[in-house]
């Protein structure tokens, strides 16, 4: 039975989505401030990370960014805040994706699926192709480790799949909603801002000029291309 940490502070949300979760075959720990959630992501083993934005003690964003700091598990973020500056800053702290309150438990549910199922694929899959170097870019599939002119950048999850991918098809343009579609493997409206931000995190780590990208370029009106 996969396990979920659910950390949100109002008890009646929390409660309505446990149960859904729970009738969808989860285990679900509930945390209700930011500090609790925080203590019980970094000592448990949960398969994925629920995590409301604003919550007591400690916000989500700081919540975030710690558990970033030590493990690179799903984190599901959800807010009834909806301004384009909260999602990026959410997204960039490294979550994997981003929901605005009200949603539908149904949703809620699917999301967690499609986030646990890429990330069991993404672990447990044998990579059998080659490193990929590059003008000093350096992309080592089985230890999914990044170096910038031999020195290493940590990439969170989703990060380093979109810098392999498109790495991996050099010169090809891929637009924003099938670099979505391939690395998140789900469909919503809204998130095409996901791939947006972590194309611009990808760069502030592997470029020393993220104005003129030396790797991942900006095929405006269309997408984004590795440069080949």
């Amino acid at each position: 039975m996969k396990s979920i940490l659910l950390i949100e502070d109002d008890i009646t949300i929390s409660e309505l989505q446990r149960d859904y979760l729970e009738i969808n075959g989860y285990q679900v720990d509930m945390a209700a401030d930011g500090e609790t959630g925080l203590r019980m992501s970094l000592a448990g083993s949960y398969d994925l990370i629920i995590l409301d934005l604003m919550l007591p003690k400690l916000s989500g964003f700081d919540v975030c960014k710690r558990i970033r700091e030590k493990k690179n598990i799903p984190i599901l973020m959800v807010s009834s805040r909806s301004e384009d500056i909260d999602i990026i800053r959410g997204l960039g702290l490294g979550a994997d994706d981003y929901m605005t309150k009200p949603f539908k438990p149904g949703e809620l549910v699917a999301r967690v699926k499609a986030h646990i199922a890429r990330y069991e694929r993404l672990v447990g899959a044998k990579d059998v192709k080659n490193e990929i170097q590059i003008r000093g870019l350096l992309i080592n599939p089985d230890t999914r480790k990044v170096f910038v002119n031999e020195e290493e950048t940590v990439l969170t999850t989703k990060e380093f799949d979109l810098l392999y991918f498109l790495a991996s098809h050099p010169d090809k343009v891929f637009s924003k909603t099938h670099l979505f579609e391939r690395i998140w493997g789900i469909d919503a409206l809204g998130d095409m801002q996901t791939v947006t931000v972590h194309i611009r995190k990808i760069r502030e780590k592997t470029e020393s000029n993220c104005a003129e990208p030396t790797y991942v370029e900006t095929v405006w009106g269309a997408g984004y291309r590795f440069k080949g």
